[in-house]
């Protein structure tokens, strides 16, 4: 028999039992109070159940106290710091994928497999340049709201759905809040950049039994700038060949000037009249660019958000309001735009006096630019994304021994993308050939309108900027409608105690568009390459609709037996039904064993799975480039480089990738099990430790196949070639590429909270230690020749991922009076990376930080910190080129001081 069915079958049998067999008395409201009450019932993230003990899976919990003990101004900011996350998207760096955006990586499994939610609700997916996103960005959710946060590590697809293979993320927003609270903050590096203004304003008011409360808030954060540190002054990977003053290539020049010219071709010198001839000279090995400075190594980010809430009791049931709306503005700036006028893309420049000093037509495959246009100005691509949600939602009690939700929620990010100092090329193709069309083959007259000569071999003038300057607009915009129904309570009382049972049923609909700008996705007319800089795609639209029903069961089994103070065995399974690829039925077990008070064991296995996304499934075609290794180059034999010149060697090793989506996709399937330990002894008061081990296997990991591996297996299998692309040299002008099921993913590892409090005449004093061990990360690639190979990530970094062994947390907190003060550290362990297939070695890490502050009388408090005492800066990486650290792992601004000051009325 198949195991994964017999287990599903097993578990799916067993919780039916327990809900048909059994005929006892059901408590009656009298029994039942006199029972629970001295029992504090509460709902914790990973059950529907209301408990009244621990859960089976392990849940970490973070109060406002400890989210805003370091003063940030971003929950995912936050939350990064905790041993458990792996790299995530920040908003460190121009290059990369992050645009603004945070995202929450549990596990090391990426953040689309992270699980996060709002007072138990799902909440939308981000909006990202370059197409929506996957996963939900936390710098949508503002932190003002933010009361505390449960973080559930371990799979909860039974009892939450799709994507909580890693974990769940639960933020609870403040409730019943009565009164009115005022934050205002200013923060600033000791470099004197970074600057960072906050103003929250939290209010509350009872009307009756009414709750209204509203929030708003405003932070604006300054960027870092390459050239500031030391660390990402120059790119490790050396400097660029091509200079603003440009460099020319064709063999024609020989004859013209009245020097060799070298293979690197010619340039002149800055400031320098190009219209003389006289004035050019041979490339050397000192024409270089760092087309890195002014780069971002943090953005800048500005984010306004407001909320309201309104509760609600009416006789039997409480109504829930909710509304929320976000606004985030944030941007990158990049080098100038890099020149892409060659022969071989179909520019030319014409023998005009107003666009060519040389007197002699430059074109054929021969001819060759390289040049930042400086003139043009930076590159900045900016994000303005809004986030709207409203939701609705119920509750109530059926007797005392059963209670009932509901919720409904539309939600949207909807964002627009603009992407300023980029180039019209086909303009430019125009310029280059002084305006001329007589020779031109179809309509070009849209672009002959305030056309203006374009001369490369002096500075633009700004009327030639302004002819060939474009500025790029996309839209994307990602939307929820989420309803949920809930019921939990008792069924009837066993001799340990009672049966607890929740039932629910959930539709969810997912939607997704992208618009890319037309000009950018149009065909060029003038040249071959593109019609702009920027990278052309398609767009996407797509959809997707849901339907579940699960079911959850608490079988309390021994209650105060010897060696037996509690056991407890919890299952649920849950149903899902997507309109894209079926069915699917997931389960879960977890045991709740305390053989003696003060210690506990617990464990579960969990099924899960991830559902294609919209991306995965619908996404248009788009353009990127990768660096690969082209096998023909080396041998123009191998069976799949047939027709390569043998002239051809590679000389850029970055090539145009375009990708797009699969909607023959299946569902990622993973099995999670987990077990550990709660020791909080009776003789030593406000002490606990929980020691929690865990293991999760991932099967169909959808992954792109690679365009490594696509040129592998084209060059030594003569399969696959239709989707790679060649120019008359042999150069690689595109490889299509997408993702597919194919890869398998393991992690496991172990985690260790251990908590202190206590009292005495110097106050009060709480510390907390937090450790993550990473024990095993291995990914199971299929290879080009159908293979596989299997590598342990553990211990290793890459362009910005970094997998170290050991990451951890301490924390320590003292009040006394008015008085208060923090401290708090994160290390991040070592690793190693790859430099030219030798290993490098890349240091551990831990930054420092403290604060401290009086409550004065009147309601008003202040607060002074200091972040990165030490002024430690990332460890540098070759991997990570141009910027030289890993951004998504490490903090780059240094020594941080902020104030903090609080009025609540």
């Amino acid at each position: 028999m198949n195991t994964q069915m017999f287990r599903k079958s097993a578990i799916a049998i067993a919780i039916i039992s327990a809900c048909t067999f059994g005929t006892g008395p059901v408590f009656s409201a009298e029994e039942s109070e006199e029972v629970n009450q001295d029992m504090e019932v509460i709902a914790v993230t990973g059950s529907r159940i209301k408990r009244q003990r621990e859960t089976p899976s392990p849940v970490q919990d973070l109060d406002a106290e400890a989210l805003n003990q370091t003063g940030s101004l971003s929950l995912g900011e936050v939350l990064q710091t905790l041993p458990s996350v792996g790299s995530s998207l920040n908003g460190n760096g121009s290059s990369g994928t992050s645009h603004g955006t945070s995202s929450l990586n549990l596990r090391n499994l990426g953040a689309n497999r992270s699980l996060v939610l709002v007072n138990g609700q799902r909440w939308v997916n981000g909006a990202g340049t370059r197409g929506f996103r996957d996963f939900v960005d936390m710098n949508t959710i503002p932190q003002a709201i933010v009361n505390r946060v449960e973080v559930l590590q371990d799979g909860a697809t039974a009892i939450y759905g799709a994507d909580a293979i890693a974990g769940v993320v639960n933020i609870y927003t403040h409730s019943d809040f009565v009164g009115t609270k005022i934050k205002t903050y200013y923060g600033q590096s000791s470099e004197g950049d970074r600057e960072s203004v906050n103003l929250d304003l939290l209010w509350g008011k009872d009307f009756g039994d009414s709750n209204l409360m509203f929030a708003a808030s405003y932070s604006d954060q300054k960027p870092v700038y390459t050239q500031d540190r030391a660390l990402t002054a120059v790119p490790l990977n050396g400097l660029t060949s091509a200079t603003p003053e440009g460099l020319f290539r064709e063999d024609g020049l020989a004859g013209i000037v009245d020097f060799d010219v070298p293979a690197g071709g010619i340039t002149r010198d800055a400031g320098i009249d190009g219209s003389d001839i006289s004035n050019w000279r041979a490339t050397t090995s000192d024409d270089k660019y760092n087309r890195y400075y002014n780069n971002y190594v943090v953005g800048p980010s500005e984010r306004t958000a407001l909320y309201a809430q309104a509760l609600v009791p009416f006789d039997n049931v409480n109504l829930r309001i909710e509304a929320l709306y976000n606004q985030r503005k944030s941007d990158q700036q990049f080098s100038e735009a890099l020149s892409a006028v060659r022969g071989s893309r179909g520019f030319s420049i014409a023998n005009d006096p107003s666009v060519n000093p040389f007197g002699v037509e430059f074109s054929g495959s021969d001819f060759r630019h390289s040049a930042f246009f400086r003139d043009n100005g930076y590159r900045v691509n900016a994000q303005d994304v809004e986030t709207t949600r409203l939701g609705i939602g119920l509750d109530g009690e059926v007797g005392n021994d059963w209670s009932w939700d509901a919720y409904l929620s539309w939600a949207q990010n909807k964002g627009e993308f603009t992407s300023n100092n980029q180039m019209h090329l086909d303009k430019l193709a125009l310029g280059l050939r002084a305006c001329d069309t007589s020779d031109i083959e179809g309509d070009v007259s849209d672009l002959a309108v305030g056309c203006v000569p374009v001369n490369l071999f002096n500075p633009l003038t700004d009327d030639m900027v302004n002819y060939i300057n474009f500025t790029g607009h996309d839209k994307n915009e990602a939307s929820q409608v989420d309803f949920t129904l809930n019921a939990t309570g008792f069924l009837f009382e066993l001799p340990a105690g009672d049966l607890a049972m929740a039932v629910g049923i959930e539709y969810r609909k997912e939607k997704g568009e992208d618009t890319p700008d037309s000009v950018i996705s149009s065909a060029p007319r003038l040249n071959s390459y593109r019609t702009t800089s920027s990278s052309p795609r398609l767009g996407t639209v797509g959809e997707y609709d849901l339907k579940e029903a699960y079911i959850e069961l608490s079988v309390p089994l021994l209650e105060g037996e010897p060696m037996a103070e509690y056991l407890e065995l919890s299952l649920a399974t849950r149903y899902s039904d997507y309109s894209t690829f079926g069915s699917t039925t997931n389960s879960k077990a977890g045991v709740l064993y305390t053989p003696t008070e003060g210690l506990s064991f617990r464990g579960t296995w969990a099924e899960g799975f991830r559902a294609p996304s919209i991306l995965e499934l619908f996404e248009g075609q788009r353009v990127t480039f990768n660096p690969v290794v082209d096998p023909c180059a080396e041998d123009k034999s191998l069976p799949g480089c047939t027709g390569v010149p043998e002239s051809y060697q590679q000389e850029d090793s970055n090539v145009q990738i375009t990708t797009g989506g699969n909607n023959l996709l299946q569902p990622e399937t993973s099995e999670n099990t987990s077990f550990g330990l709660i020791y909080m002894p009776t003789f030593f008061d406000d002490f606990s430790i929980t020691v929690d081990w865990y293991d999760i296997d991932i099967d169909n990991t959808i992954s792109e196949f690679g365009s490594q591996n696509i040129l592998d297996l084209c060059a030594y299998t003569n399969k696959n070639c239709e989707v790679i692309t060649r120019n008359s040299l042999g150069e690689i002008d595109n490889i299509v590429d997408g993702p597919v099921n194919i890869n398998k993913t393991s992690v496991s590892g172990m985690d260790v909270v251990m908590k202190y409090g206590m009292a005495n005449q110097t106050g009060e004093w709480d510390f907390s230690v937090n450790v993550s061990k990473l024990n095993e990360l291995t990914e199971v690639s299929t290879l080009s020749d159908g293979s596989t190979q299997e590598v342990d990530l553990v211990g290793t970094a890459a362009s910005r991922e970094s997998y170290p062994e050991w990451r951890g947390a301490l924390s320590a907190s003292w009040k006394h009076n008015d008085w208060f003060a923090a401290y708090s550290a994160r290390y991040i362990g070592g690793t190693t990376e790859m430099v030219s297939n030798e290993p490098r070695d890349i240091g551990s890490v831990t930054y420092h930080n403290i604060s401290g502050g009086y409550h004065f009388d009147n309601g008003l408090s202040f607060k002074l910190g200091i972040n990165n005492v030490a002024d430690k800066q990332p460890p540098s990486s070759f991997t990570n080129k141009n910027i030289n650290f890993d951004q998504n792992t490490y903090d780059p601004i240094g020594r941080f001081f902020f104030v903090q000051v609080d009025y609540k009325l």
